[in-house]
């Protein structure tokens, strides 16, 4: 999820207001055992960037969560509230990053390219040494996370992308990329009726195949969890609260597809996915700063959140959460959810 860089000059009123492209992340760079882009994996070398309100960093703060990364790749939260001058550290003392000493994203992209003209997108990883940003790659970073960080995972870690499920993984993953995930945000930031209708389409027709593929089996891929579930738990989660009405995703709620809306619970409910999600960063990032659609910038009281602590009944269809491995650990102090951003 992106911003205006600094000088851009597109700014949060544009969104709604030309047409939908999701860009290419422009640093592609991957942080590899060995080393082979120049970035080897280090422990406490990298600081993951996110903001809780984006579907695309959440992917990330999921699989550090499942993997145990927390020790080894520390965690830089941004304001749900981005500025035209990009995603801001305003939730820290004094308004900077900790770690990195920066107040806006945007400063450790300059480290990288000069005057970089693109979107500041997160997530992002920065080298804290040189305080220059190493990739937004959000496809390729959890990727990565899962085999090329293995050294460092916790005991007990699940493995989320296994070889032998790899080509249906990338497969499945693919049409939920285009048609969900990228989605939503084609019917949201549609431009004509005929755009968002097609968008509109796209969006239920994939959830109704989703919805019967999961009928019978507890996750997307084989019978634990994998990188599929968590590229379309990150949308989903996000569906009733913003997608349904912001977006205009509206045919159904989550909650009225008894398949999809017993999924979901039972990720949320899952350690590592659920107490990642901020309801109160979601809501206010997509209401408040997409102003080409929500011009009031009036941030709806609802959903009701207790719904998803219900039972969800899943667990009778079988399935080993974590394979052979065990859940992750408790969150680590300073990174918990607040009271009153979760049921």
């Amino acid at each position: 999820m992106s911003s205006a860089a600094t000088g851009e000059g597109a700014g949060n009123t544009e969104y709604g207001r030309k047409a939908f492209k999701r860009s290419k992340s422009h640093f592609a760079d991957r942080i590899t055992a060995d080393g082979r882009d120049g970035w080897p994996v280090e422990p406490g070398r990298y600081r993951l960037i996110v903001s809780r309100a984006c579907p695309w960093a959440s992917r990330a703060l999921v699989s550090r969560r499942l993997l145990g990364l927390e020790d080894a790749l520390s965690l830089g939260v941004t304001d749900p509230i981005q500025d035209d001058r990009s995603w801001r550290f305003t939730l820290d003392p004094d308004d900077r990053d900790p770690v990195l000493g920066i107040g806006f994203l945007h400063e450790a992209y300059d480290k990288r390219e000069t005057d970089y003209p693109g979107g500041v997108s997160v997530p992002a990883v920065v080298d804290v040494p040189s305080g220059k940003l190493v990739t937004n790659d959000f496809q390729q970073i959890t990727l990565d996370l899962a085999t090329e960080w293995r050294d460092l995972h916790r005991p007990g870690a699940p493995d989320l992308y296994p070889e032998a499920l790899r080509d249906e993984i990338d497969e499945v993953a693919e049409g939920i990329y285009r048609d969900v995930n990228n989605g939503v945000y084609r019917a949201g930031f549609a431009t004509s009726q005929e755009e968002y209708e097609a968008a509109y389409r796209d969006v239920f027709r994939r959830l109704d195949q989703v919805s019967e593929r999961l009928r019978d089996q507890r996750y997307l891929v084989g019978d634990t969890l994998t990188e599929a579930d968590i590229r379309l738990f990150t949308t989903l989660v996000r569906f009733d609260a913003v997608y349904h009405g912001h977006f205009k995703c509206n045919r159904n709620k989550l909650e009225q597809d008894p398949v999809l809306w017993g999924y979901v619970r039972d990720l949320y409910q899952t350690p590592g996915f659920g107490d990642t999600v901020d309801f109160d960063h979601i809501k206010r990032h997509y209401y408040v700063v997409h102003t080409g659609i929500n011009p009031t910038s009036i941030v709806p009281a609802g959903p009701d959140l207790s719904g998803w602590l219900t039972p969800h009944h899943r667990e009778q269809l079988g399935g080993r959460p974590f394979g052979d491995g065990t859940p992750p650990g408790p969150v680590p102090a300073g990174e918990e959810i607040p009271v009153g951003h979760r049921p």
